[in-house]
């Protein structure tokens, strides 16, 4: 697995789940289906840049934090 898929997925999960958003609500948000940002939050996915900027926007959050490492 890539680390960076892993960091991002990791990300995501974090930033999701503060909002309280289930994978469903926030697959609903962005068009697509909730398995697939399962994929994306277990690391298995490949994201075009486009759709990290979607993620991000939809949370509200610069694209490069959800690639930056966590603290937890």
């Amino acid at each position: 697995m890539y680390v960076l898929q892993q960091r991002l997925g990791h990300n995501l999960r974090r930033y999701r789940e503060a909002q309280g958003l289930s994978q469903e609500k926030f697959a609903d948000q962005l068009g697509w289906h909730r398995t697939y940002v399962g994929g994306i939050e277990r690391g298995t996915r490949n994201l075009s840049l486009q759709a990290l900027e979607d993620l991000a926007g939809k949370l509200g959050v610069d694209p490069l934090v959800l690639l930056r490492p966590s603290s937890d």
